[in-house]
């Protein structure tokens, strides 16, 4: 499950997720009464199925106290069946976290924190609109430890505006040095409807992002973390239960403003996908007729090959013909002649039962997905 909290003290540059500047009180309690209602819609679909994980996404969650948290995910484990083991991930962000408040954000049931810190860099933290320094996120690693949290993932961006190798690196270090066990390191891109879309900064040419990957990565490794994903680096065993699951192309409800659900419903061999509505103020006024959904769509059969390579070739993890056919419900049949093309652009690599994604293929990753966007496997059978 996915629970989007959409508000942020200022919207950054380069942000193109649903965040919203806050402007007047938090709307705490009605927020969580609405995403209680907008769960309820959706038990029918997902009745007697176990929920394995839950992420609490934004905007900037820790906004919220933790006395809402609480009875957010008491909320939750009341109406679906949660497992008692169930990954619970809570995003924060160093500028909007009173540090005592972590302990009490352990006791509302939250096991994972995930802390958008991007660079330990001032002078990259400004560019970035971030409103917290170097110093704060610091501390707010080590208040997170200090609460207890054995599962935390530290966001951390690369590719800055006026970054060096050597800067890159510094950040990278700073970040391992706190032994957390799991680092989502994104290379930062200029996406379209946001600041850095309209004014543009100056990033690094291509040696020097090539430089920066390679390094990491050595850094990485010496460090023993495994890039399981294609941003994401762990130790074993801290790899996140939630994000695998979206790259396995798994089922999960979404709830709140903008949140998007993906449910599979075997008995019918359908595959839908529900968008509730983007603008908070939109969202709490559908609590009136329970009108949370803006989209709904059914993922038809020509498409569920791109979608699942889509997800699923992030992973590092080699692919099963076996589930590619429980995820999509399609014969391994159907996608030979794509997989035979990647494999002669030395994309992929085919042994036996299973599909293995190269280097090359990590590197070209849009290249390697858009060869399943190109084709249709259902037009190939006929």
């Amino acid at each position: 499950m996915y629970v989007h909290i959409p508000w942020c003290v200022v919207k950054c540059p380069y942000c193109d997720f649903n965040s919203h500047a806050l402007t007047g009180d938090l709307p705490e309690q009605p927020y969580i009464d609405a995403l209680l209602q907008d769960l309820e819609l959706d038990l029918a679909d997902v009745w007697g199925r176990t929920v394995h994980s839950v992420f609490i996404g934004g905007g900037t969650p820790s906004l919220f106290e933790a006395r809402a948290i609480d009875q957010l995910l008491s909320g939750i484990g009341a109406r679906v069946n949660l497992s008692p083991n169930a990954e619970i991930t809570l995003e924060a962000n160093p500028g909007t976290v009173e540090h005592d408040r972590f302990e009490a954000y352990r006791d509302a049931g939250v096991n994972r924190v995930s802390l958008g810190i991007q660079s330990l860099n001032d002078q990259h933290l400004t560019t970035l609109g971030r409103i917290h320094s170097a110093d704060e996120a610091q501390h707010a690693i080590e208040a997170v430890k200090s609460a207890g949290f054995a599962r935390i993932n530290l966001d951390l961006m690369w590719g800055l505006p006026e970054q060096t190798v050597a800067m890159m690196e510094s950040d990278l270090l700073g970040v391992l040095a706190h032994q957390t066990g799991h680092v989502s390191h994104y290379q930062l891109t200029i996406e379209p409807n946001t600041v850095f879309a309209a004014q543009p900064p100056a990033l690094p040419d291509e040696d020097t992002v090539i430089a920066m990957g390679e390094r990491a990565a050595a850094l990485f490794e010496a460090h023993s973390h495994q890039p399981y994903e294609i941003s994401a680096w762990a130790l074993p065993g801290h790899e996140a239960r939630h994000n695998l699951n979206y790259w396995r192309y798994g089922d999960y409800l979404g709830i709140g403003a903008g949140a998007h659900s993906k449910l599979t419903l075997a008995q019918d061999n359908r595959i839908i996908r529900r968008r509730r509505k983007l603008v908070p103020h939109s969202y709490l006024n559908a609590v009136q007729d329970q009108s949370f959904v803006a989209e709904a769509s059914e993922v038809g059969e020509s498409d569920r090959a791109f979608e699942f390579f889509l997800n699923r070739f992030r992973l590092a993890a080699p692919i099963a013909y076996d589930e590619f056919e429980t995820r999509t419900g399609l014969s391994r049949h159907t996608i030979a002649p794509t997989l035979e093309k990647a494999a002669s652009l030395g994309l992929v690599t085919l042994s036996g039962d299973t599909i293995a994604r190269t280097s090359f293929g990590a590197r070209y990753l849009n290249d390697l997905q858009q060869l399943f966007l190109e084709s249709d496997p259902i037009k190939r059978t006929l």
